[in-house]
């Protein structure tokens, strides 16, 4: 039993090194955004969120997430078949950012779910998104599964993957509404 702590312990300083000793600096994030899981969830969401034009605050983005988060996707071919991307944080920058200033994007969340035990929780975040806030209908609906930790002075993101709801999969009524 000794051993199996140790070896636990010496990943554990093993993974952290790796994850925040790359020798990156990485921006502070804003203590109302990170002290809370209620708190990361609405930055989450208000970071992502703005009209046509607006560039996104991608710093204040990056600093809710650990630095090897991934997020994701199960999405339905064409054919029918259900396939899974996945993305660093970097990448998602890089491919969704023109296409929200392009455009505008805004996701609210309709519905919550939580599972927590000790410092992980695992979030079932219902959204809705639109170009437009003022739009009568979302142009997308689905759910984010997203898994957070919490280190003692903060909660951060690990992961975030979702599927969207499509002529085969929809929302179940009691995840439409808070």
């Amino acid at each position: 039993m000794r051993f199996l702590r140790a070896s636990t312990i010496f990943c554990a300083i093993i993974l952290a090194s790796v994850a925040f000793g790359q020798g990156q600096t990485r921006p502070t994030a804003k203590p109302q955004d990170v002290d809370s899981l209620d708190s990361i969830m609405k930055a989450l969401y208000d970071v992502i969120s703005g009209p046509a034009g607006q560039k996104r605050d991608w710093d204040r983005f990056r600093t809710l997430f650990v630095a090897d988060a991934r997020m994701g996707a199960a999405y339905r071919t064409p054919k029918g078949d259900i396939r899974y991307f996945s993305v660093n944080i970097e990448e998602y920058i890089k491919d969704d950012d023109a296409i929200m200033v392009e455009k505008g994007f805004f996701e609210k969340e309709l519905h919550r779910h939580v599972d927590t035990f000790g410092n992980i929780s695992q979030v079932f975040s219902t959204f809705e998104s639109r170009f437009k806030s003022e739009d009568s209908k979302p142009f997308e609906r689905g759910i984010n599964s997203i898994q957070l930790m919490n280190d003692g002075k903060r909660w951060w993101v690990v992961s975030i993957y979702w599927q969207s709801e499509d002529d085969k999969v929809k929302l179940p009524d009691g995840w439409l509404k808070s």
